[in-house]
C-alpha cells in the first residue's frame, strides 16, 4: 500500500469508529430493535469506492471490533459481524456488476445489514419468529440506504474532484 492510501485508511478507520460512537448517543425513537442510521457505513461505502473491496472490507471487520470491544457487549459483536459482513459483501458484488450505482449499491447494504442481523437473532433465540421484525427493518434499511448513499455519493464526488487519491490535493 502506498503511503497516502494508509494515511486515508487510517482516517477512514478512525472517522468510522467516531461515527458509530456518535450513532450510539442519537436515541431512535422506534421501538423495534436493530434499527439505526448507519453512520459507519457511510464510510464503508467511502473506502469501498475511494481505497478498494479488500480494504473497505477490512475497514467495516476493524470498525465493528473497535466498537464492540469498546461500546458493546460479545452479542453486540455478533449482530454487528453477522450484518456488516453482509452488507459489505453486497455491496462489493453489486458495485462489481455496474447495474447500481452508488445508491443502490448502499440501499442493498442496508437490506443485508438487516438480513444479518435477523438471520443471527433467529440463531441466538432458537426462534424463526424474529423473521417478524424483517419488514420493519427492510424499511429502515432502504430509508438510511437510501440517504447514506446520497451522501456518500456526494462526498466520493467531491474527495475525487480535489484528487484526493491521486496525489493532487489541497
Amino acid at each position: 500500500m502506498k503511503t497516502k492510501k494508509i494515511a486515508v485508511f487510517g482516517v477512514l478507520i478512525a472517522l468510522a469508529f467516531v461515527l458509530s460512537y456518535i450513532e450510539s448517543l442519537i436515541p431512535i425513537p422506534v421501538p423495534i430493535p436493530g434499527i439505526k442510521l448507519g453512520l459507519a457505513n457511510l464510510v464503508v461505502m467511502t473506502g469501498l469506492y475511494l481505497v478498494g473491496e479488500k480494504e473497505a472490507f477490512v475497514l467495516s471487520l476493524v470498525r465493528i471490533l473497535l466498537v464492540s470491544f469498546t461500546f458493546g457487549s460479545p452479542s453486540t459483536f455478533l449482530f454487528s459481524f453477522a450484518g456488516g459482513v453482509l452488507s459489505c459483501l453486497c455491496m462489493i458484488l453489486l458495485k462489481r456488476s455496474n447495474l447500481f450505482g452508488m445508491t443502490g449499491v448502499s440501499i442493498a447494504g442496508g437490506i443485508a445489514h438487516n438480513v444479518g442481523q435477523i438471520l443471527i437473532a433467529m440463531l441466538i433465540v432458537h426462534n424463526v419468529m424474529m423473521v417478524y421484525y424483517l419488514p420493519f427493518l427492510l424499511i429502515s434499511g432502504v430509508l438510511t440506504g437510501f440517504a447514506i448513499g446520497l451522501v456518500g455519493s456526494l462526498i466520493i464526488g467531491n474527495l475525487k474532484k480535489y484528487h484526493v487519491m491521486q496525489g493532487k490535493g489541497r
